[in-house]
């Protein structure tokens, strides 16, 4: 599955737009739309995967791309689905940090020490989400290279 040579991110999605202005996406179509969203860049590979949290496996040659590059490309790719099916574009943001404690279950599909968990959200106000979550207190001990943040 994985690699010395490769990352690794897996994505989930926060969904927080509770009047359904923009509708919500299913896991398959959340997957379909990184599998096909990534095609023009080969070097990165994209699955759907059964996890109860996460949705998206990518794997990424650490060499070529950065984690936040991936998340710039996952926020553009989403935002650019969203704007085709309607004018209403919610606040995208893309959280991402590195594991750094013991999987929370055997499973091969699990978020492993060193790989990158990401969400990627769609909610209204991002603002008002990131404040609800305690963002920067959250981050505010971690290295700089453990986590990003990508908002459109």
């Amino acid at each position: 599955m994985t690699n010395h040579t490769q990352g690794r991110m897996l994505l989930s999605h926060n969904f927080d737009i509770p009047d359904r202005s923009v509708p919500q996406l299913s896991r398959a179509d959340f997957a379909t739309l990184f599998i096909h969203g990534f095609t023009p860049h080969p070097t990165l590979l994209c699955r759907l995967i059964d996890h109860p949290h996460w949705i998206v496996e990518v794997l990424f040659p650490p060499q070529d791309y950065s984690p936040s590059q991936i998340g710039e490309l996952c926020a553009a790719i989403l935002a650019t689905h969203r704007r085709s099916l309607s004018a209403q574009l919610p606040n995208i943001l893309v959280l991402g940090g590195i594991k750094s404690t013991p999987p929370t279950s055997d499973s091969p599909t699990a978020l492993q020490p060193g790989q990158w968990g990401v969400d990627v959200v769609e909610t209204l106000s991002a603002v008002q989400f990131l404040a609800g979550i305690g963002w920067e207190s959250a981050i505010s001990d971690k290295p700089s290279n453990t986590v990003f943040k990508v908002e459109l």
